[in-house]
């Protein structure tokens, strides 16, 4: 189960009534529920801009001591581009203030669609000096919509702490629910509850 259940709560205002006070902190280790796998790995990234050197490959590393360093103006774009339409349920972020300081991401936009000329907005968080893997759920406000079904998504960091202009993320993960394992059964299912349930035995 997620670690950070209150850190993600705050940035689905609408899953639990009302809204979780302040930002999203962070969390030390990456634990994800065991029906959720990471979907990116084929996917095509690209960033609105880097620093030589700290292009879009060490978003991807699985190294926490690298990072991706954008070079230009505001708003600094991560773009995933997948080859068919997928589903998605969480983002997951790796940054640090402690490390970063005026390069850590303090709102960051996640926006979906077929491309670049049809992105809506899905999730704005806000950040309070993270450190760690932060959780943005892609679940929208009805319990029934548990992921996002898209061609593309894109991560927009909007604003930085202490006014910075430029970011530093270090790591991200994209993860979608499991293919259904039940031979023969019309429906998708996404808990471990409900596979284990929908056979007759």
């Amino acid at each position: 189960m997620e670690s950070d259940g209150e850190e993600e709560a705050a940035a689905t205002p609408g899953a639990g009534g009302a809204p979780a006070a302040g930002r999203l902190k962070g969390c030390p280790e990456l634990m994800v529920d065991d029906d959720m796998r990471e979907m990116a790995k084929t996917a095509a990234w690209s960033v609105s801009s880097c620093k030589p050197g700290n292009g879009v490959a060490s978003l991807r590393d699985d190294n926490l001591d690298t990072y991706w360093q954008s070079d230009g103006a505001q708003p600094h774009l991560v773009n995933i581009q997948f080859q068919r339409k997928v589903q998605l349920q969480l983002v997951v972020v790796y940054v640090d203030f402690k490390l970063d300081e005026s390069y850590t991401p303090s709102k960051i936009s996640v926006r979906a669609g077929d491309g670049f000329h049809n992105l809506k907005e899905i999730k704005t968080v806000e950040l309070s000096k993270p450190v760690g893997w932060v959780h943005i759920s892609l679940s929208g406000a009805d319990p029934r919509e548990t992921f996002i079904h898209t061609f593309m998504l894109q991560i927009s960091v909007l604003s930085n702490h202490l006014n910075g202009r430029d970011t530093h993320i270090r790591q991200i993960k994209i993860y979608g629910p499991r293919p259904n394992h039940v031979p023969h059964q019309p429906f998708h299912f996404t808990s471990r509850e409900f596979v284990t349930y929908s056979t007759v035995r």
